[in-house]
């Protein structure tokens, strides 16, 4: 405290007449407070200076992991190949059938819908026949179809021409398919004794395909 003092009072070089100014008691303890309070904050800004470093490569080196969003997508596909027309020939030979193997690819659960036009092979022009004859022949559809979720499973149905007029659906349950449909088409057998009505016959299938 008598060092701040002096230093405040003294005002003269070395060697030169010393000149004393007179100084209350008041004022050397202002001046000891001032010079004081002046160490004292300083000795606490370089203390926090150096202690702010460290925190900040304390809390980079305690980080254990770091997490990476990444997203992307896959556009949905379901594609069928193209059914061959199936032609059966002479009709009056019973139990013919004719299978098609068709290309299926759907990278996503899906619903088969399928729908006959006449639920059964129908003369062209007289569906109903004809005095003693007929002129429609029944049949019937086997639909065997493969699917993945993940191992691979069958799925089988089968349908008399007659129930697919008003729509039967087959859905994969889930699985994707990538192996293909197999559809097997069977003609029952002719009602009438006196067989059936001279002229063309035929039927559509429509089979559609949509994704879950």
């Amino acid at each position: 405290m008598g060092a701040a003092a002096d230093y405040w009072v003294s005002a003269a070089p070395q060697g030169a007449q010393r000149e004393t100014f007179p100084v209350s008691f008041a004022d050397r303890l202002r001046a000891s407070v001032r010079s004081r309070l002046g160490s004292v904050a300083l000795g606490v800004a370089l203390v926090l200076g150096a202690t702010a470093a460290p925190a900040a490569a304390q809390e980079i080196s305690n980080v254990k992991s770091v997490d990476i969003a990444v997203q992307g997508s896959i556009v949905q596909r379901c594609q069928m190949g193209a059914i061959p027309t199936a032609d059966f020939g002479d009709l009056t030979r019973p139990g013919k059938s004719a299978a098609a193997k068709v290309a299926l690819d759907c990278n996503m659960p899906f619903t088969m819908l399928i729908k006959a036009q006449n639920g059964a092979l129908t003369h062209s022009a007289m569906p109903h026949g004809q005095g003693p004859y007929a002129g429609s022949v029944p049949y019937s559809l086997d639909i065997e179809l493969p699917v993945r979720r993940p191992t691979t499973e069958m799925i089988s149905k089968v349908f008399e021409g007659r129930s697919l007029t008003g729509g039967q659906a087959i859905s994969s349950a889930g699985g994707i398919a990538v192996d293909g449909l197999l559809l097997r088409l069977s003609l029952g057998s002719v009602s009438s004794e006196a067989g059936l009505l001279a002229g063309q016959y035929g039927e559509v299938i429509e089979i559609t395909i949509a994704p879950n």
